[in-house]
């Protein structure tokens, strides 16, 4: 059994301004054979993620890409189609592209039938990892429509009460326009948490919260290293986060045509060279095609406000959904990302390999 050590410290970490992070991100994929929009993709799903807090779906994964492309698990140069359209509903062929790459497509897609329709749907099969689901739901909100973004994965995630992995962590995103504010974020997986939440707790040498990982048997365990799945959210009542992924699992990978997560490749491999088909699926709403726009903003308004005035516990404060996000982009934004020690070699050997300047603020200053 490992021992549980001091956890790292922000002040003791790496960090990186956010506009040299995406330089950095975006230079590594297109080294590494990708084209210009997929790179661009994939980095603008890692920042969201490393931007809004989200440090378990942000640039750590990064070298795992690079590993997806260079084995051939990914297509660098994807040339997706809609394999089957009817009225306001898709299914869009990724070619085994980057699974951002595929998402944004997918959004973009379902947006632009959405802006003529009211709404639109758009399942994805032949994808892979796509990072924060929540990225996908956002770009939909930035354009004035409600976003949803769901994908399944390869199995982490036991059964409530269950000893082997089943689905994965089926992350459910859904953002809505507010306006004169952020829009309200939710972005959260069926599981108690990521399974790339591990792996950062490995890295800090942090150890994990109470029942919400296994060991291979399917005991509780908060030693990261000896955690090899996840429980589904929920606690005592996991019954409601595995329904949660199950709901998932049939819109990404049932209406998809896309493998069932108990079928999926590992993520981390050691086969980096098969496609992996994972299934995802977007969908894109105009609040104006159900009522009055001023009507929808005043009634979020009230909502979000009713929300955040609500009486609290002493001691707690409430945070609408997303709130805590933006408050950590903006901090990041100021002082720069931080960099875990895992990543942070990683990022040393990659700009080494294909000579590139490090991000990182310490490199600037000298």
């Amino acid at each position: 059994m490992s021992t549980m050590g001091k956890i790292a410290t922000d002040d003791q970490l790496e960090h990186a301004g956010i506009e040299r992070l995406y330089g950095f991100c975006k230079s590594v994929l297109i080294s590494v054979g990708a084209d210009e929009p997929t790179a661009a993709a994939a980095t603008d799903a890692m920042l969201h993620g490393s931007r809004l807090g989200v440090d378990s779906h942000g640039v750590r994964l990064l070298p795992h890409y690079v590993q997806a492309f260079a084995g051939g698990r990914l297509n660098c140069r994807p040339k997706m189609r809609l394999a089957r359209q009817i009225g306001v509903v898709a299914n869009l062929d990724a070619d085994h592209a980057h699974g951002a790459r595929a998402a944004y497509h997918a959004m973009d897609h379902a947006v632009e039938i959405a802006q003529s329709h009211g709404l639109a749907a758009v399942s994805i099969r032949n994808s892979s990892h796509f990072g924060p689901a929540g990225a996908y739901a956002l770009h939909a909100a930035r354009q004035g429509l409600i976003g949803l973004a769901f994908c399944n994965s390869d199995s982490f995630v036991r059964l409530h009460d269950g000893a082997s992995r089943f689905h994965g962590t089926n992350p459910i995103a859904m953002c809505v326009p507010a306006k004169g504010q952020k829009p309200w974020l939710l972005d959260m997986a069926t599981s108690s948490i990521t399974y790339n939440r591990i792996q950062l707790h490995r890295s800090l040498n942090a150890p994990l919260a109470e029942n919400v990982a296994s060991t291979e048997t399917g005991m509780d365990t908060t030693d990261p290293d000896l955690a090899t799945m996840l429980a589904p959210l929920g606690g005592i009542f996991g019954f409601k986060g595995a329904g949660l992924a199950g709901m998932v699992e049939i819109f990404s990978a049932v209406l998809s045509g896309s493998r069932l997560s108990h079928e999926i490749l590992p993520m981390g491999g050691p086969d980096f060279s098969t496609p992996r088909n994972v299934g995802a699926f977007v969908m894109a709403m105009r609040p104006d095609a159900f009522l009055e726009q001023e009507e929808f903003d005043a009634a979020m308004h009230r909502y979000i406000e009713g929300l955040r005035s609500s009486p609290v516990r002493d001691g707690a404060k409430l945070f609408a959904p997303g709130d805590r996000e933006w408050a950590e982009e903006a901090y990041r934004e100021e002082h720069g990302v931080p960099i875990d020690p895992a990543t942070e070699k990683a990022f040393r050997r990659l700009a080494a390999e294909y000579e590139l300047p490090l991000p990182f603020q310490t490199e600037v200053m000298e």
